[in-house]
């Protein structure tokens, strides 16, 4: 197995580093406020080919030709800088790839480039009260009223609702057809009368999460992505591109080398805990999950360069059940080395950064705590093994109740 790259590419790759010096920021610019340093030096990146390379130009990205390595490398270098590259928010990472493959021209002109940026935050619209893994239930109704949709019913665990503009989210639009068949994606302003955002508390002491209310809410009819009845197809592509931001194996690495540095610091028996044989031990068991699961991210990237994508469906839809197995063992292996101090409440700043790194006491803690819910965000781990198991290895389906 050859893992070297090719002259062009390792150039690439030193032309990405020589770009990447630039950051942090320094002189006037670094005194400003770090989101603005971010969207800085992100504009930046888009001018020099490196961020949002998939998306066009006239809608905010680099419209870089498409080459699957030079991805690979602008990825693994912006992340070993811990530079500002493409946002991961629901926005960007989710509304806008389904935007570019279904929505129209004027959608696409209005609401991606401001996804891009940030200057629009964006929620996710799907689940409710009776309908999280059977999402194709939902009960929360759109009823098309001349140029407008009437949308009455509730959303639940919306992250972030109390920070967006604007929601993408699925309502059942023709209550006569069959429930994967009468649902439609729609595109609601946050502003609507008739929406109303209420947070769940969460056992962090955070409320990333909301509940959201539709009462006679009023949007144009000229909000609903692709046909109607199709948002079923449309949400699917949205899932993955979620599934695919969970599984991302840089977060793993990272988290791993965290929990090494706090085994180093945090001492056992009057030793640094990483010299106990039980406590290497057991990292040593997640450094093979974490190799594992970037050994197989290799098999698909090698497989998905080739255009043998068949090669690389199966390995990809496991990486979010991975991913999220090996998270938790992390966390938990730091929850046991904090000792006492896990019992520390996060705090406000805490939450603030809702499951980023920090490696205080307290934020360790909320990072525990956060760890537990990838397995059912975007589709829970059960759901997501048993398609694994129908879908990509031919198995039959589980028995179901006679209706």
């Amino acid at each position: 197995m050859d893992l070297e790259y090719s002259a062009e590419h390792e150039a690439f790759r030193e032309e990405v580093r020589t770009f990447l010096k630039g950051w942090p920021l320094i002189g006037d610019e670094a005194n400003l406020p770090k989101e603005e340093q971010e969207q800085i030096f992100r504009k930046r990146g888009i001018d020099a080919g490196y961020v949002y390379r998939s998306v066009p130009k006239q809608y905010g990205g680099s419209e870089q030709p498409q080459d699957a390595i030079k991805d690979q490398i602008v990825i693994k270098e912006f992340y070993a800088a811990n530079a500002p590259r493409d946002l991961l928010s629901q926005g960007a990472g989710l509304l806008v790839p389904t935007l570019l493959e279904f929505g129209t021209e004027e959608q696409k002109e209005r609401y991606v480039p401001p996804a891009l940026t940030g200057e629009q935050n964006w929620c996710q619209g799907y689940s409710e009260p009776g309908s999280g893994s059977d999402l194709a239930s939902l009960q929360c109704q759109a009823r098309l009223e001349g140029d407008e949709w009437v949308i009455n019913g509730q959303k639940i665990w919306t992250s972030s609702a109390q920070r967006a503009q604007m929601m993408f989210g699925l309502f059942r639009t023709e209550p006569d057809a069959k429930k994967h068949e009468g649902i439609s994606y729609l595109l609601i302003p946050m502003d609507t009368p008739g929406v109303e955002v209420r947070p769940l508390r969460e056992m962090g002491g955070g409320y990333e999460f909301n509940e959201v209310f539709f009462t006679d809410a009023r949007i144009p009819a000229g909000n609903i992505v692709a046909a109607r009845g199709q948002g079923w197809q449309v949400s699917r592509a949205t899932l993955v591109h979620e599934r695919n931001l969970i599984g991302n194996p840089n977060m793993m690495n990272e988290a791993l080398a965290d929990l090494i540095a706090l085994a180093r610091e945090r001492t056992l028996n009057g030793r640094p805990a990483i010299t106990d044989p039980g406590i290497r031990r057991r990292i040593a068991e997640i450094e093979g999950y974490v190799e594992t699961s970037r050994l197989s991210n290799m098999r698909q990237f090698t497989a998905a360069n080739r255009g043998e994508m068949i090669k690389a469906m199966r390995p990809m839809m496991m990486n979010k059940v991975f991913s999220t197995d090996a998270m938790q063992l992390i966390m938990k292996c730091a929850y046991d080395l904090l000792g006492g101090d896990g019992v520390i409440a996060p705090t406000d700043a805490d939450n603030e950064g809702w499951g980023q790194r920090d490696s205080t006491a307290s934020g360790w803690v909320l990072r525990y705590i956060f760890s537990m819910g990838p397995a059912i965000a975007g589709g829970a781990s059960n759901i997501q093994l048993n398609i694994i198991g129908e879908r990509g290895y031919g198995l039959p389906r589980d028995m179901r109740p006679p209706k």
